[in-house]
């Protein structure tokens, strides 16, 4: 009970709106040693997951997405998985023709001077992994599974994105992933392994940014694969 209620904490204020990305970081931060003492005390049954997705960039601000990543936690039951989990993100940003046209200095009061910009970065997310299965009638049989990750995602490095519109800074970056898909067990005799094959859909948006307003959102769709044990 305790874990579910933590759950819900989680998910109410992360869809509330009302914690910006650094709090929410915080928040589901706090949170881990819940997700993680099953585990570590022995109660829990242990899970990992290690995933590479390709994501293409949709919207005004586009950015294609190389993502690897792994989450590790337990699983409840047969049908729900709560762990931590830990990615790279090759970023890849589109910039227009037109980029920096027309522009004011005063836009840009804000960047650093001694800094470099590029089109291609680095972003580590950091988040919570919630996975809901559909169990099949057979242990070995394919099912069904929707996976929600939940954190906040950093910019590395000291340059700074060109995007359509500006740059992304680094600061932090609110990071909402959800995947659909069909989980396929790989070995009878261990069902707990399987390949999982889905459609996924990233969002980061930010509250601080530098050029015609002051918050910043990318979206990317496109497909995912993972490995489970």
């Amino acid at each position: 009970m305790k874990n579910i209620y933590t759950l819900i904490l989680l998910l109410s204020s992360i869809f509330g709106g009302a914690l910006s990305a650094e709090a929410q970081y915080y928040d589901i931060a706090t949170q881990l040693p819940n997700v993680l003492s099953p585990i570590l005390s022995g109660s829990g049954r242990y899970k990992g997951f290690a995933d590479a997705r390709f994501l293409k960039g949709i919207g005004a601000n586009q950015a294609d997405i190389l993502d690897f990543s792994t989450s590790q936690g337990y699983q409840y039951n047969n049908w729900f998985y709560m762990g931590a989990g830990l990615g790279v993100d090759i970023l890849f940003a589109h910039q227009d023709s037109n980029w920096g046209n027309g522009w004011q200095g005063g836009y840009y009061d804000n960047i650093d001077p001694t800094r470099s910009s590029t089109t291609t970065g680095v972003m580590i997310p950091l988040f919570t992994d919630f996975r809901f299965t559909i169990p099949a009638k057979n242990a070995s049989s394919p099912s069904f599974f929707a996976d929600l990750r939940l954190g906040a995602s950093f910019l590395i490095g000291r340059d700074y994105i060109r995007i359509n519109n500006g740059y992304l800074t680094n600061n932090e970056y609110f990071y909402l992933s959800p995947t659909i898909g069909v989980r396929l067990p790989v070995n009878k005799e261990k069902p707990r392994q399987a390949v999982n094959i889905g459609l996924s859909y990233q969002l980061l948006t930010s509250n601080y940014w530098t050029g015609y307003s002051n918050s910043v959102t990318l979206n990317s769709l496109g497909l995912s694969a993972s490995f489970e044990w």
